[in-house]
C-alpha cells in the first residue's frame, strides 16, 4: 500500500506526473491562476489534497486533532496569511504523516472496516492515492489552459 501511496504522490508514475510532480516549479502566480470565476486554482487543489490526507490519517488512527489551517475541504487561495510554498510544505508534511500511519497498518488490518463499516482501511488508502492522481490530472490541465497550450 505504501508503494501505491508514494507513487501517486512522489512518482514516478507510468501515466504522467504524480501530484507533487505536477506542482513542481510553479510560482505563486501560476498556482493562483483561476480559469474562470468560481473555479478552483492549483493552489486550492493542493491544500484540498493536504486536507484529505489529514482526514484519511485521522480516520485510520481515530485521533482528533485540528488541521493546521482554519477551515475544511476547500480553502480559498491565495490568502493574506499563507504563501504558496507554505501550503506546498503543508501538503508534503501531511503526506509524510499519513505515510507513517500507513506503514504501521498491518496487512491483516487492511480489510478492517472503518467507522460505520462502509469502507475498509485498504479502501481508504487506495482512495487517497486515487485522489492524488485525480487532482494531479486537474493540475496538468490547468497548467495547459494557463499557458495557452493544447487541451
Amino acid at each position: 500500500m505504501i508503494e501505491l501511496l508514494d507513487e501517486a504522490f512522489f512518482g514516478p508514475s507510468w501515466h504522467g506526473p504524480s501530484l507533487l510532480g505536477a506542482l513542481r516549479g510553479l510560482t505563486d502566480t501560476q498556482a493562483a491562476w483561476r480559469p474562470a470565476k468560481k473555479r478552483h486554482n492549483i493552489w486550492e487543489l493542493a491544500i484540498h489534497a493536504a486536507y484529505w490526507k489529514y482526514i484519511a490519517r485521522r480516520r485510520l488512527t481515530g485521533q482528533r486533532e485540528r488541521f493546521p489551517v482554519k477551515g475544511s475541504n476547500w480553502f480559498v487561495r491565495p490568502s493574506d496569511d499563507r504563501r504558496w510554498k507554505d501550503d506546498v510544505k503543508l501538503l508534503i508534511d501531511e503526506h509524510e504523516r499519513l505515510r507513517d500511519v500507513v506503514i504501521a497498518v498491518p496487512e491483516t488490518a487492511l480489510t478492517q472496516r472503518l467507522g460505520d463499516g462502509r469502507y475498509t482501511k485498504g479502501h481508504l488508502i487506495r482512495g487517497i492515492a486515487a485522489h492524488d492522481l485525480y487532482h494531479a490530472g486537474q493540475i496538468q490541465l490547468l497548467k495547459r489552459l494557463q499557458s495557452g497550450g493544447p487541451e
